[in-house]
């Protein structure tokens, strides 16, 4: 393999989207900060993809009480209510950083923010940029650590944390071009983000492997409720190169309509009261069920119209969506859109405390590769805050951390070379893992699940993870061991899913009959480790 480079640092950042860019510019104020993205920084991750909004309670006719309530009933009670709260009541202040730090939101009449109604949501609380407001709030970001001593490694992705003893101290990497290097650090963050490209239609970017969960599971943390896969309700049907493409929710926010085939408003089978503006939980599973039933489209989709809106009011709340149809070959302003539910968020993740750490010491975790916040399901515009709240959270801790002599032990980085190495002896291409990978994801652990389903698509992953991976390129190593990542993510994901025995937020499990309201569920956190897997009972079941 060649010399290693190595380098050293007080805290290195894993992820360069929304969550690791506010971790290293607050790590970075307590000393050397290492940030590096298998991708641009700002560029592959989640947050500048993000269109809504970010959910803060801004007005005094709001309270937090009620953005916690919102929240812990979206996500099915499943969320760790502590972190929840630390969402809510920081959510304003880390907003307010955004705007000190040059960011422009929409305003309303008074000068204030403006705010839109989200789903789940008892009042009009996102805040937004048009429908580019995860944009925004990156490229605010990248301006500050431009001009911070945050040191960025670009196109670098991490392969193994390494330990010293039973503390994380840095990561073994490598270059796109199969360079190995290592990077020594008191404190690590993983910022990674999610895994939607498990699944074969996804809102995600092309980075959304799983990273950082499986990073995690190797080195030892615990992650929980990896089965809580969020389906946006609404994402592209057509063209086929655009399927899963997000169609933002603040669509429904502005006045949009759902109908089927038939021309009718099906959500007011489903959700009488908030119609359109229900948990995406709940939207994405009706949406499914018309199609299923036979109210969909030719294609497999329903309609999500906003023509009876003033052209005026698409045309300066909704300017990506209209700029995106238009290239499609159609004027959402005199035409319907043709959605589906697309893989989009994981609520699951690593368990952390609510100052970002691991059950690892020296490891901390924020943004969606972190569990607990949004329980069973995510409330839209509640992404975005976490990233900021949280960001700032893991980067303060770590930076907080004690400054010691941390070392990577030599066996571990051969342990990687003598992984990549046996890639020259595979016999299955990483593009034909994947491909197979998320065609099984998406036909057995999608909206609706079974026991056999899951059971089924568990054995082809692990299949899949026992035969062996071939590569000889630099950019196909990095494509076998993100394969290899992919998998054992969907793994945990299975295990998760076969674990929790009842319908609960966006996991279904059809042949699971349960004599409970979701609030007084028997059940807690699924957690899943290379030691233990199991599923808190939290009471006696009934």
């Amino acid at each position: 393999m060649g010399a290693i480079e190595k380098e050293e640092c007080h805290v290195l950042v894993i992820g360069s989207g929304g969550a690791g860019i506010r971790a290293a510019l607050e790590a970075a104020q307590y000393g050397e900060t290492i940030l590096i993205g298998k991708t641009i920084a700002g560029k592959g991750g989640c947050t500048v993809m993000a269109e809504g909004g970010y959910n803060a309670v801004l007005r005094t006719d709001d309270t937090l009480s009620g953005h916690l309530e919102d929240t812990l009933k979206g996500g099915a009670y499943l969320n760790d209510p502590v972190l929840a709260e630390v969402l809510v009541n920081e959510a304003p202040d880390r907003i307010n950083d955004l705007l000190r730090f040059g960011a422009v939101f929409d305003a309303d009449t008074t000068c204030t923010i403006a705010q839109r109604p989200f789903g789940g949501q008892r009042y009009p609380r996102t805040c937004y940029a048009g429908d580019r407001t995860g944009h925004e709030i990156v490229m605010t970001l990248l301006e500050r650590l431009r001009s911070s001593d945050v040191v960025i490694r670009n196109e670098v992705a991490a392969l193994e944390l390494a330990k010293d003893g039973d503390h994380v101290s840095g990561a073994i990497t490598s270059t796109r071009d199969g360079e190995i290097g290592a990077i020594a650090a008191d404190a690590v963050i993983l910022a990674t983000g999610g895994a939607g490209q498990i699944y074969d239609i996804s809102t995600n970017s092309t980075a959304g492997t799983g990273d950082g969960y499986a990073l995690g599971y190797r080195a030892g943390a615990e992650l929980i409720d990896m089965e809580m896969v969020q389906f946006h309700p609404t994402g592209a049907v057509h063209p086929y190169d655009a399927r899963g493409r997000l169609i933002t929710e603040a669509v429904r926010g502005e006045g949009g309509i759902l109908k089927n085939a038939l021309g009718e408003r099906f959500m007011a089978r489903y959700d009488p009261e908030r119609m359109e503006l229900s948990t995406r939980d709940v939207v994405a599973r009706s949406i499914a069920t018309e199609v299923l039933e036979g109210r969909g489209t030719e294609r497999g989709g329903v309609w999500l119209d906003v023509t009876h809106l003033p052209a005026e009011q698409i045309e300066e709340r909704l300017p990506l969506m209209l700029e995106q149809f238009l290239k499609f070959g159609v004027d959402i302003r005199t035409r319907p859109m043709e959605v589906a539910p697309t893989a989009h968020h994981m609520m699951g993740g690593l368990r952390i405390r609510p100052d970002c750490r691991t059950t690892l010491p020296g490891l901390f975790a924020c943004g969606e590769v972190a569990g607990g916040v949004h329980g069973a399901n995510r409330l839209g515009g509640n992404a975005l805050a976490e990233t900021q709240v949280f960001g700032r959270r893991a980067g303060e801790a770590a930076g907080r951390s004690e400054k010691e002599s941390r070392r990577i032990d030599p066996d571990q980085i051969e342990a990687v070379e003598g992984r990549i190495a046996a890639y020259a002896e595979g016999s299955l291409r990483p593009s034909e893992a994947v491909a197979r990978l998320k065609r099984v994801m998406w036909d057995g652990a999608g909206i609706y699940r079974d026991a056999a389903s899951l059971t089924t698509t568990r054995e082809v992953v692990l299949d899949l993870l026992s035969t062996p991976l071939f590569a000889a390129s630099g950019p196909e190593i990095l494509d076998a061991w993100t394969a290899g990542n992919m998998m054992l993510v969907a793994g945990m994901i299975l295990d998760g899913a076969l674990l929790r025995e009842e319908s609960r937020g966006a996991h279904v499990r059809r042949d699971c009959a349960v004599r409970w309201e979701v609030s007084a569920s028997p059940y807690g956190h699924t957690f899943i480790s290379p030691s233990s897997r199991g599923i808190e009972v939290l009471r006696r079941f009934p």
